[in-house]
Order: C-alpha cells, then structure tokens, then sequence
C-alpha cells in the first residue's frame, strides 16, 4: 500500500498545526514525532520543501489550555497564533481520568465536557485557521445515531453543529454507523478501520497462526459487525460466522431491551482458532457471553479485536473469564483512554495507531485523496507473504 513518503506530494494547504486536548497528549506526541521525523527525512528527495513556511518544524504541537472555573464552566485559550493553519483538533472523548473541581467537588470529564472543549478551541481560533478539522477517534454520541422511537439524534445534532462552526473535515474511527455522516453531506467525513493494526499485533503475540477454513474462523458478535467480519474472514481466506441478539422487547433496562439470548450462524468452530471482531467493548457482557459459547463448541483459541476497549464496568470479569480459559487475547487501539491496569493485563495486547494517524493528518494537510492510505488490503496480503487471492498459508511477519 503506497504511503504519502513514496509518492509525489502537492505543496501542503497550509502550516500544519495540531491542538491536542487533555486525555489525548501522548497519542499527540507520538505523533507529531512521526510527523517531524518523516518531513526531516523527505527534505532529501523534495528540497523545496525546506522554503515552505511551517513545512519543517521542530513540533507542530499547538500550546492550548482549556480551564474551568469553580463553577466548572471552563474556557479555552490559544497561547500561541492559528492564523493561517490548518488546525487539527485531537480529542479523546471518553477519557474519564481527566478530573477538574465544581464547587470543591472533584468531576470526571464526560464525553459532554471534552465535546464543549473541541467547540472552545474552535471559537478560540476564532476564524483565524485557513482551515480546521476535528479528529474523534470515538465519535461522540455515535452509539445514538438513529431513531426508533421519541428519541433524540444525538450524533447528527454534534455532526450538524460542527459544520456550523466551520469544520472542515471530520476524521474518525470505526464508526458506530458511518451512514450518520448524512447529516452533513457536504462535509467531508472520513471513517478509518484498524484492520491491518489488529493483525499485526496479534501475529507478534501468536506467530504459529495459519488462515485458511480448517484452521481458523472470524465470528461477527452481532448484527452491527457483520461487515467487519466479512472483509477479514474474506482477505484472510476463512470462514465468517455471526451471532444476533435475541432480545426482550416487552422490558426496558438501563435504557434498552435485555438481551435474551445470542444465537449462532454459521460452520462448525471446532479444533479452530477465532477471532471475535466489534468496534467496541463497553461493559462486555456480550462480549464474554459470545466467547463463551464458542469456546463451549469446542474452540481452539479465541481472540478479540475491538477498536475502543471502554471497560466502563471494570476488567474482573474478564479477569475471570481468562483465567478460565474463555479467552486467550484481547486486541484493541490505543485510540482511546485504557486504564492502566489494562496494560499489565497478560491477555491484552495494542494496536498502536500513532503513526497511521499521523499519516492521516499529513495526507489531508497536502490535500491528496486518503484512499492513498486508507484500504489495508495490499498491506495486509503483504505480511501475509501471499499475494491477494491465495490465502491459506501460515502467517509471516517478515521484516514489514
């Protein structure tokens, strides 16, 4: 898959500046690193790029402060110009370890809180930035994008509402439902997919993997992932199974019907390896229950991928479940916070999208097309070691 590093780049639309809200600087970091060291090293082959104003910086790091007062009504300031730039504004929405005071009382930011900081940066810029664009990679308020009955639209209130404010480009992950970028149809909106990080992280962790139909199997855990599964299972040459909820729909709890049962579709999962694919974990429930009848089918190993590990009922029934055998890995991005016991967990493993995302941001700043880096097929057949269309063979990292 070719990158922005080995192709011809237009000039940039403007100096690259990046505003990174609290909860999200050190993915913010990481990535300007990559970013200054990848625009050092094409000064080599594109000279010119050394006369561009703001082309080759030491850090394209915005300095910002966002503060609350006692009241917890906050504000946002820029302490250093945007005029010009094409600002991205990172934002880690469900990073609840951010805490400030109201009224002496100690309050863990909500995804509300983070939202109205991405709206302060904006009005702080104060239509000074050639350009701005958002990046969520949780959506807020994605898990509300529709309707079934008096219910708000949540989703496409927050999409609408950056549009008015002059957004230019909306940059996310996984989403929940792409479809809700309708609201904002003459926005650009754009949905990444960290198939190809999934992969890697989990062959370095589990190198003796083979993908064909008798050794492995991805299994969608509901309706929702069907797509998911069926873009992996097919570049992997493997077997797709599902499961749909069955669910109470006399009853309401916590806001929506219980699930009654998971019911399983597809091939026999026996003596093979699987891998359970969604965009996120929440309280897990699900998750476990879905595991748990694979691996009663007679599983060989199971696998979860899962973009957004939100863990908002805590990790001891997974503790639980691992230490029973119902799970062997757990895969997800470092897109969005994880409690720091989570990473010394033996079944967790990361998909770093730093560097993805940093050459997300300098793809859109030298307004080229992101299917340059977006479709992860080429990559992925490449550390396959086959070329698209024979699959079937053990997986090899090779030097990728």
């Amino acid at each position: 898959m070719p990158t922005i590093d080995s192709i011809e780049r237009p000039a940039p639309v403007a100096p690259l500046k990046i505003a990174a809200l609290k909860g999200c600087e050190e993915m913010a970091h990481a990535i300007d690193a990559s970013l200054v060291k990848s625009r050092k090293s094409i000064l080599s082959k594109w000279p010119e790029a050394d006369q561009m104003q703001g082309y080759v910086e030491p850090t394209y790091l915005l300095d910002i402060y966002c503060s609350r007062y006692g009241t917890g009504e906050g504000k946002a300031r820029l302490n250093e110009s945007a005029r010009g730039c094409d600002l991205f504004i990172l934002a880690d929405i469900t990073n609840y370890s951010i805490t400030y005071r109201v009224c002496g009382q100690e309050n863990h930011m909500s995804p509300d809180n983070h939202f109205q900081d991405i709206k302060r940066i904006i009005s702080a810029a104060n239509g000074k930035a050639h350009r701005i664009s958002v990046i969520m990679p949780f959506l807020y308020e994605s898990r509300q994008h529709k309707r079934t009955q008096r219910e708000s639209l949540d989703c496409a209130m927050a999409l609408r509402e950056l549009s008015s404010y002059g957004v230019s480009n909306i940059i996310t992950f996984d989403a929940h439902d792409p479809r809700v970028q309708s609201a904002i149809p003459l926005r650009s909106f754009d949905n990444f997919m960290p198939t190809y990080q999934f992969l890697r992280a989990l062959v370095k962790a589990v190198p003796d993997l083979t993908f064909d139909n008798k050794h492995f199997m991805v299994i969608s855990p509901d309706e929702g992932a069907t797509a998911r599964a069926i873009y992996l299972s097919s570049i992997l040459g493997s077997e797709m199974g599902m499961f749909y909820k069955r669910r109470d729909y006399s009853t309401i709890v916590n806001g929506k019907n219980p699930i009654v049962a998971h019911e399983f579709l597809g091939d026999t999962v026996q003596g093979k390896d699987v891998v359970i694919i969604d965009d996120m974990i929440a309280s897990g429930g699900s998750m476990l229950d879905v595991c748990s009848q694979i691996k009663a089918r007679g599983a060989r190993r199971i696998f979860i991928f899962a973009t957004f590990g939100l863990f908002t009922e805590g990790l001891a029934k997974f503790d639980e479940a691992y230490d029973k055998g119902i799970f062997d890995y757990m895969v997800t991005t470092n897109l969005t916070y994880r409690p720091p016991e989570l990473l010394k967990r033996p079944y967790c493993l990361t998909a770093n999208m730093n560097k993805y995302l940093a050459n997300i941001i300098d793809v859109i700043n030298h307004d080229m097309s992101v299917e340059i880096i977006k479709n992860p097929t080429k990559k992925i057949t490449k550390i396959l070691g086959t070329t698209p269309g024979v699959m079937g063979k053990s997986f090899s990292m090779g030097s990728s």
